[in-house]
């Protein structure tokens, strides 16, 4: 496994390095660096409450990334996954504890709490005010004597770190934070654990299996669960936390964490889903975002805390760390029409059997064929062909009863409206027009190998492929000519099947996407595009009587 990595023993020290660097000023790290690793504010003045917490490294942001006015006073950090060492936590409560005192927020975990809680001790031996809040939020093991602390400890941290702010004692402040360490709750799910640098990779998972209640440091989740999509896997989320929090009462706030890995568009709709099953009010959202993470872990923690005037007032509050994401309510927002002019006027539906069979047949093949024509796209592009023909496919079948195919001119312009609509890259664009100036061909005549040879050409001309530059043509104008030379389907289909397997040895091409790709890349493989015409044309030939 590759890592963005100089020596894996510098690396807590170096991403701590360009943390305060970045930090506008604002951050400074003890002396006695790297053993003792404790970033502090570096406007502190010692005149309220100083709130402090940390761990093992591997979490980005947390925690170093929430120190900063309105949160966290000094964050201490140990190497990956381990807990700091009591000498560090003590520098860190000595460089920042005046005569208000300092909280220390601490996650459920055995190291964390001893190291913590014995510097605690040292501290208070000096003569300084330290108390100690433990955050065990996670709900993966309802029977667990110790429960971890997991996500909902960055709720823990906004709410002690406004009070303190806004100079509470710290009897207040500890008091708040105990409230919300013993009303949040989370619960995890991934799709796999983590990788720390300079070790190999473990699989534990199935290709059919996720991950559910596993915590921040790679140790195996509660159970296995069986991989569905994700409206059904925030489904058995939600509804573990619902029997926690109930389904009635305050509004809650929601903290979605991606735990490291996740791509943004796969989070947010996982954030719409989660969103979806929630049954108790939802009053503030938080996320999602990358705030307390499992190094590169693909997976998403969901942490929900009941709400009331002072909690929201202090979640609300803006703080100085940038990692700290503000709170957002959800908005019910009704789609704006589109414009008149940009709505096709309906053409009138009518019937027309052997037309309707040709495009039932070219659609299912083009369904049927999705996942063959992503892998074969993912050799050597964005994986993505199969999807797109797939998409229009689809809608195209949708609207089946609606086309008026019995009028030729009329059911092309129909199709080329919809594939402009629906299918996305240059493939649909190229083929909106391509089966739009069929139609027009069509009006005139019914000649469909003519028509279909006007809308290759007009694709030509808008797109600047000729034959032997690696796309669908290749497949396509070798079947045109089997048709215009009166040769029948069959023939066709053999014809754009050649064609589409000549691209195989096709490297140095001018036009579409081979054009900006490697050749080594391209050598061997079948452009996808040229591959879809192929089946198409095949399925045409199954299809039709003999």
């Amino acid at each position: 496994m590759k890592h963005f990595i100089n020596e894996r023993a510098d690396i807590v020290r170096e991403a701590i390095d360009t943390a305060v660097m970045l930090g506008e000023g604002k951050l400074a790290r003890l002396d006695g660096f790297p053993a003792i690793k404790v970033v502090v504010r570096a406007d502190w003045d010692r005149s309220r409450v100083a709130v402090i917490s940390g761990g093992g490294a591997g979490h980005e942001p947390a925690h170093v990334g929430f120190v900063g006015d309105g949160m966290l006073t000094a964050a201490v950090s140990g190497e990956i996954f381990a807990s700091p060492s009591v000498d560090a936590v003590l520098a860190a409560i000595l460089a920042v504890t005046g005569a208000p005192g300092c909280l220390l927020v601490v996650k459920n975990y055995t190291g964390d709490r001893l190291n913590f809680g014995l510097a605690a001790e040292k501290a208070r031996a000096l003569g300084l005010d330290v108390e100690m809040v433990v955050v065990g939020d996670d709900i993966a093991i309802p029977e667990a004597p110790r429960p971890r602390g997991v996500a909902g400890t960055l709720f823990v941290h906004k709410v002690a770190g406004h009070l303190a702010r806004e100079g509470a004692p710290l009897s207040e402040v500890k008091r708040a934070a105990e409230r919300v360490a013993g009303a949040v709750c989370s619960l995890g799910v991934s799709f796999s654990s983590c990788t720390i640098p300079g070790q190999p990779a473990e699989l534990r998972l199935g290709p059919d299996e996720v991950e559910l209640g596993l915590g921040i440091h790679g140790e195996p989740g509660a159970e296995k669960i069986r991989y569905a999509p994700v409206r059904e896997l925030a489904e058995i989320l939600v509804s573990r936390l619902h029997e926690r929090i109930g389904d009635a009462g305050s509004p809650v706030a929601l903290l979605i964490n991606d735990l490291g890995g996740v791509p943004p568009i796969e989070i947010a709709v996982a954030t719409g889903s989660l969103l979806a099953a929630m049954r108790r009010e939802v009053g503030l959202v938080f996320g999602p975002a990358r705030l307390m993470t499992s190094l590169d872990m693909k997976g998403l923690s969901l942490s929900a805390l009941a709400l009331d005037p002072e909690l929201e007032l202090a979640l609300l509050s803006p703080v100085g760390p940038a990692a700290w994401v503000p709170g957002r309510r959800i908005a019910r927002v009704a789609p704006v029409p589109l414009p008149a002019r940009l709505q096709p006027e309906l053409p009138e539906p009518s019937v027309h059997v052997a037309r309707r069979r040709v495009v039932e047949v070219v659609c299912q093949e083009l369904v049927a064929r999705e996942s063959e024509l992503n892998a074969l796209d993912a050799k050597v592009g964005d994986g993505d062909t199969g999807t797109t023909f797939a998409t229009a496919a689809r809608a195209v079948l949708a609207e089946l009863d609606r086309l008026p195919f019995a009028d030729a001119g009329a059911l092309c312009a129909a199709i080329a409206g919809g594939l402009s609509s629906v299918m996305g890259g240059s493939s649909g664009i190229l083929l909106s027009i391509g089966v739009s100036t069929m139609g027009v061909a069509a009006k005139s005549s019914q000649d469909w190998p003519a028509a279909l040879r006007a809308g290759v050409r007009r694709i030509q001309q808008v797109g600047g492929a000729a034959a032997g530059d690696r796309t669908m043509l290749d497949a396509l104008l070798p079947a045109i000519s089997a048709l215009e030379a009166g040769e029948g389907l069959a023939a066709a289909a053999a014809a754009a099947q050649r064609g589409a397997e000549a691209t195989r040895a096709m490297t140095r091409t001018h036009a579409g996407r081979a054009s900006y790709v490697p050749e080594s890349a391209l050598r061997g493989v079948a452009d996808p595009g040229a591959v879809a015409v192929a089946a198409i044309f095949g399925a045409l030939a199954a299809a039709s009587p003999a």
